[in-house]
């Protein structure tokens, strides 16, 4: 392609996305959703964290799986205490604890934290990590969880992590990423590592 009809092509994509742009103007608090068998769904809710904490603004993140683990995350969001609130309050995975009841309760405990911050307008955007998994295993009902997230500050911003979220869940949201497992090295023998799963 010449330098001619590549700044002709550019020309016309500018226009026709200038045009798109131009009806553009609302906001309002979005319901993100990340799903799916594929890697990043939490590591993609943390980079918009950054981008809030970046911008000034302040945000609350619930952790439902991860709980003694010490992650890279935590670590860095501690250091921002005016912006973020991290509480990891979960027990690992549940085929770790064995222990159904155990598992309840600390998504209960989760779900409470949850509902004190999507309730707090000045929370900019809530994470809500792996909320999935405890909506999957019915450790407690969905309708509830549906009804406290559409109640939220209108400007807050809701981002609920994990694999196989809800119909209901995905209905409602406002944008919703499939992460799709190509090729993982977790199948070549090789352990979840610092810096990439933690």
């Amino acid at each position: 392609m010449t330098d001619d009809l590549h700044a002709a092509k550019m020309k016309r994509i500018k226009e026709a996305r200038d045009r798109m742009m131009a009806g553009k103007s609302g906001e309002k608090g979005l319901l993100i959703v990340h799903t799916g068998k594929g890697k990043g769904k939490s590591s993609s809710a943390f980079g918009m964290v950054m981008r809030c904490i970046g911008h000034g603004m302040k945000v609350g993140v619930v952790q439902y799986v991860k709980g003694a683990w010490d992650t890279g995350e935590a670590r860095v969001l501690k250091g921002f205490p005016e912006l973020c609130e991290i509480k990891t309050l979960g027990e690992g995975f549940t085929w770790e604890t064995q222990d159904r009841a155990r598992d309840v309760a600390a998504a209960e405990r989760a779900w409470t934290e949850s509902r004190r911050m999507l309730a707090d307008p000045t929370y900019r955007m809530v994470v809500l990590d792996e909320l999935n998994i405890a909506l999957r295993n019915e450790y407690f009902p969905l309708e509830p969880v549906l009804e406290t997230i559409a109640a939220r500050p209108p400007l807050q911003h809701c981002v609920v992590t994990g694999r196989n979220a809800p119909q209901a869940l995905i209905d409602a949201a406002d944008l919703v990423t499939e992460m799709t497992m190509v090729k993982h090295p977790f199948r070549d023998g090789i352990k979840a590592q610092a810096g990439v799963e933690f």
